[in-house]
């Protein structure tokens, strides 16, 4: 498809733009790592908010959501439950005020501030490490796979070569391109970079899903959607069968299901609640998201970051995801279901862009979803390399050296993690494969040990080393073994073989120095089982007062998630004309919000004056 002209210097106007600001910030940024990595703590909340969500918006992800929306209908809000998506609702009941306390910089680093310094402290902060590399390879892969196949659908030149006796494709060249863009200007700016251009990004994608959702609802009518939808398409609600039939419709959608292994929709649903809940415990991986929290500047502005990034991200990402949904459904599905077998319908977003979207408009859309790829992958590679400065380079090779060396070897860092990152994205199969290991596998090795690090003072830095050693291990071998089961079953093996090595560590190994118990639990004050901390801390301080708030939290949890159920299902029910619905979830959403206010939001604020 040929781009119109117009369109093309839209796009390019915004990577230049991009480009700059990078560059532009890149002094203020240079200063040390702290600038560098966490913006100096100095930039506003709702900035970081605005950023996080821009940081969530990505284009892989927002294809597998349109994918998951033409196949399983309504139904399909509750699958981001995979990842769990939820865990935002965690993060700001309770979590990010718990994590910004600590004042560190990585989640690495975190680990010396909750099992001190001895050998386990050690070997449990490289293994941790090596769980954020890891991760982002993971996710540098399926951004790389998403990039690629959304961009040659747009962009008309074939930029196929051979390098030596390997053939690169058109598909593959976009992606290194764009990818080699975003690390430029991510590598220049830091955080503030990061920060200042995905805020810009939000403001493009919020405009470029209004958009989608207006054409949408003035194109295509809810008697439309009725004919090109199977029965129960329609249903947010269901049983332990999925009991969708594309049968006459587009037959092929059937064996997407069943190679999905979503057919049991009822036991998938389970699983991703006992996985949610452990998922959410653990608190955020160490990546973009831990890396906003921290970045903060106390834990007050930590708990509303968390809680704009709910509200702002949903409402607008799911007008854009149901708008091309019913677009494709109504208008590409005739075409696809006389092509028979062999649909990529992770190929439906872009194919929808190429169809619907007029000149001018289509230009503002594709720099907002490159915008939406640039924004996740920068949070990314800015987010790794913090690991490899601050917690193997100055605190293993070179504690002394200045803070331009620490800077510049950062940017050597981006670049060495961006490149591997790309060569497994060279042997990704599909963008959904990506999805399911990374928020199944690889996070189901990450669970146990992360739950029990808050909640119980035994667990010792051997045990945390045991169980993510274990995880790891249990992710990357457990889907070897069962090759034909999807990853989100497999989860539980996973989590058992994970709490099996904490626990082997936790007897293996002595409990920790109670001076950084007593540290540890005093400035964080979680809920859970702290008792000896807790009389060892009260005999140095009568006044010190325990965290009772673990019921208060869960209620506040439990309509948290229904809270954050209804942006996503308010622009569902609007574009596809259930307006009863739609009325009754706004309903729930204003008393929702309402209940936070009051249990959540006006009680840390009065914590936070006294």
């Amino acid at each position: 498809m040929s781009l119109a002209t117009i369109d093309i210097v839209i796009i390019i106007c915004y990577i230049i733009i991009t480009l700059l600001l990078g560059f532009y910030v890149s002094k203020k940024a240079s200063k040390d790592i702290k600038s560098y990595f966490l913006g100096g703590n100095e930039i506003p909340w709702y900035y970081l908010g605005l950023s996080n969500a821009s940081g969530m918006f990505d284009i892989s992800g927002t294809m597998w959501a349109v994918t998951a929306m033409f196949v399983y209908g309504l139904k399909s809000a509750w699958l981001p439950w995979l990842w769990p998506v939820w865990n935002q609702v965690f993060i700001m009941v309770f979590l990010a005020a718990w994590l910004r306390r600590s004042n560190v910089m990585t989640g690495a680093q975190w680990i010396t501030y909750r099992f001190g310094k001895d050998l386990g402290a050690r070997l449990s902060h490289i293994i941790v490490t090596v769980f954020a590399i890891i991760s982002t390879l993971g996710f540098i892969a399926y951004f790389f796979e998403g990039i690629g196949k959304f961009a040659t659908i747009f962009f008309p030149w074939d930029l196929s070569f051979t390098l030596g006796s390997i053939l690169i494709s058109s598909e593959q060249s976009y992606a290194l391109l764009i990818i080699a863009i975003t690390t430029i200007y991510t590598l220049k700016g830091g955080m503030y970079s990061v920060v200042g251009t995905e805020v810009i990004q939000f403001v493009i994608m919020t405009i470029s899903c209004l958009v989608i959702g207006y054409i949408a609802f003035t194109t295509v009518s809810g008697d439309q959607i009725t004919a090109a939808v199977p029965e129960n398409w329609k249903n947010l609600f269901f049983g332990m069968e999925l009991d969708i039939d594309w049968t006459g419709y587009i037959d092929s959608v059937n064996t997407k299901i069943e190679e999905d292994g979503f057919s049991l929709f009822g036991f998938l649903f389970m699983m991703m609640i006992f996985k949610g809940i452990f998922a959410s415990l653990a608190g955020p991986v160490p990546s973009y998201d831990m890396q906003r929290i921290l970045s903060t500047k106390n834990e007050v502005d930590a708990s509303k970051m968390s809680a704009l990034t709910i509200v702002v991200l949903s409402i607008p990402r799911y007008l854009m995801i149901t708008g091309f949904a019913i677009l494709g459904l109504v208008y590409l599905g005739p075409e696809l279901q006389l092509s028979g077998a062999g649909i990529d319908f992770e190929t439906i977003l872009p194919l929808a862009i190429q169809r619907f979207i007029p000149i001018g408009l289509k230009g503002l859309l594709l720099a907002g979803l490159l915008a939406a790829f640039m924004g996740t992958f920068a949070a990314f590679i800015n987010a790794a390399p913090a690991y490899l400065v601050n917690d193997i380079y100055k605190k293993y090779i070179k504690p002394n050296a200045s803070s331009k060396t620490y800077v510049r070897f950062s940017y050597l860092s981006s670049i060495l993690i961006v490149i591997v990152g790309l060569l497994f994205g060279f042997f990704a199969s599909s963008i959904n494969t990506l999805t399911v290991w990374l928020t199944s596998a690889l996070y189901g090795g990450y669970a146990a040990a992360n739950v029990l690090k808050w909640i119980w003072w035994r667990f010792n830095s051997y045990g945390y080393f045991g169980g993510m050693l274990a995880g790891l291990i249990a992710a990357s071998v457990v889907p070897v073994f069962f090759p034909e089961t999807p990853a989100i079953y497999l989860f539980p093996m996973i989590l058992l073989l994970s709490f099996a090595g904490c626990m082997l560590g936790v007897l293996l190994g002595k409990p920790d120095d109670m001076e950084v118990l007593k540290h540890f639990y005093k400035t964080t004050k979680p809920w859970g089982f702290w008792k000896p901390v807790y009389d060892q801390i009260k005999i140095e301080d009568p006044e010190f007062t325990a965290n009772t708030d673990f019921w208060k939290d869960t209620f506040n949890c439990i309509v948290g998630v229904i809270w954050q159920m209804t942006f996503v299902l308010i622009p569902m029910y609007l574009l596809i004309r259930q307006y009863d619905y739609l009325s009754v979830v706004i309903g729930i959403m204003l008393v929702t919000t309402f209940i936070l206010k009051k249990t959540w939001y006006d009680k840390m604020i009065t914590k936070a004056k006294i």
